[in-house]
């Protein structure tokens, strides 16, 4: 992508640079006459997750992303769209090649590994950026505004569990649990959608008598998207079958009711394995580790006192796995206070301790402290309530934001963060709202124009 992106900067005349992580930057100077206006940067990522239902098969180093129109949204067919953050990208590009737009100086910034890791933002070279105005262009909601984001860190715990050989009465057993909405693991966290790899593990929990033993489990893929299924193979006592099968059934019913006009389109089934294993976990460890995962931080941990309706910290169990007695788990923890995100991974720590696990944080990130009083904010509600007749609403977001991170290396740059509505990203279920697009658009032109104006010499 970088590279498409460095051949469409040379067919327009415009110079490029990358930083040592891989980062790129386009530049285009002023327009004449307003050089000396601040040089605005506009950022986005170069990365979307990739998110395919089950039963669609779609290779996204190969397969294009099969897009439709449906009452006025753009949408994909049963695979993430990419408008997290494609739309970004394309709106920076845009700008950069309207030749009918007056501007000051601009810089397009294309981070690497944001959905993954934050790694672009993180290793961002330094005294590299040279405007003082940056527009994040990664935001999801239509007529908002955005001044400040969670800092986050994903936990990831692993440990060697101990396995013995099936016995001749045990048969084994695929537990599936699917059917659920998904979404982000920030913005999504706090509508009471079901994290697969918590219901499944309460569909484990309710076998602890029947003897049952995890062979392997498999559930979630990302760590920031909420996972929609989960899978675990059993051995089960041939006797215990009947009485399991029911105990299922039974809480899939319940499942349904808990999460009615949610997720009530949960599946819970246990299907015979097409063959047998060799081994699985001993009952004492199968028993400790899913007691160790029904315990676990999972979901809004505590809303913010300061900023009414916003989350202030959550935890998404969002990728376990176990292959071979071999557990790995990954979440990622996000909270407005750093503190309280540490004081997570510590739980983690001191809970998984308990199975003999280890527990180690990697990719933190800083959140962005809101500055209610920003002149540049001033300036977008001003443009904003003339453009469309009404105030922006100015939020704070939990989710993790690149600015953060990129405001701890560049203290000098004033930010803000906005964008078109899109719903559903981080599943197949993402899409966009078409006019929301054009308004994103007219905001993001009118935007620049009037820095320009108002502040070229």
């Amino acid at each position: 992508m970088v590279a498409v992106l460095e051949r469409w900067a040379d067919e327009h005349g415009l110079s490029h640079d990358r930083d040592t992580f891989g980062n790129l930057r386009i530049r285009k100077p002023a327009s004449p006459g307003h050089e000396r206006a601040p040089g605005v940067i506009l950022q986005g990522h170069l990365d979307m997750v990739a998110q395919a239902n089950a039963d669609h098969p779609h290779d996204f180093t190969r397969d294009p992303i099969e897009t439709y129109v449906a009452e006025g949204w753009l949408r994909a067919c049963q695979t993430t769209l990419g408008a997290d953050n494609g739309l970004g990208v394309a709106a920076a590009l845009a700008i950069l090649g309207d030749e009918s737009l007056t501007h000051g100086p601009l810089e397009a910034l294309f981070t690497l590994e944001e959905e993954s890791s934050m790694g672009g933002a993180l290793n961002l070279a330094e005294d590299w950026l040279e405007g003082s105005i940056l527009l994040n262009l990664d935001s999801e909601d239509r007529g908002q505004v955005y001044i400040g984001c969670a800092g986050g860190a994903d936990v990831v715990v692993e440990a060697q569990l101990p396995t013995s050989a099936l016995n001749d009465d045990e048969q084994t057993w695929q537990l599936s649990l699917t059917g659920l909405v998904g979404g982000h693991s920030g913005i999504d966290i706090h509508k009471g959608r079901g994290n697969a790899n918590r219901l499944l593990v309460r569909a484990l929990r309710t076998l602890e008598g029947a003897g049952a033993r995890l062979i392997d489990y498999h559930g979630g893929t990302l760590r920031n998207a909420l996972p929609r299924e989960a899978f675990a193979s059993l051995a089960l006592p041939v006797d215990e079958v009947g009485p399991v099968q029911a105990r299922l059934e039974a809480l899939e019913q319940e499942l349904r009711v808990e999460l009615s006009g949610v997720d009530e389109k949960l599946t819970l089934r246990l299907t015979p394995c097409a063959s047998r294993a060799d081994e699985a976990l001993t009952e004492a460890a199968s028993q400790l580790l899913v007691n160790a995962l029904h315990a676990a931080p999972c979901g809004v941990e505590r809303m913010s006192v300061e900023v009414s309706g916003v989350v202030e910290t959550s935890n998404n169990l969002g990728v376990v796995s176990l292959e071979n007695g071999r557990f790995r788990l990954c979440a990622l923890v996000r909270s407005l206070r750093d503190s309280a995100t540490a004081d997570i991974a510590d739980r983690f720590t001191a809970l998984f301790s308990l199975i003999g696990a280890r527990t180690r944080v990697e990719n933190a990130y800083p959140g962005w402290t809101p500055n209610p009083e920003s002149e540049l904010l001033a300036r977008f509600r001003r443009l904003h309530r003339q453009r469309l007749g009404s105030d922006p609403e100015v939020k704070v977001i939990h989710a993790g934001l690149e600015c953060g991170i990129l405001g701890g290396k560049y203290p000098h740059l004033e930010m803000i963060s906005f964008g078109p509505q899109i719903r559903g990203a981080h599943s197949p279920d993402e899409r966009v709202e078409i006019e929301s697009v054009a308004e994103f658009w007219q905001l993001l032109r009118v935007l620049i124009e009037d820095l320009a104006n108002d502040q070229a010499a």
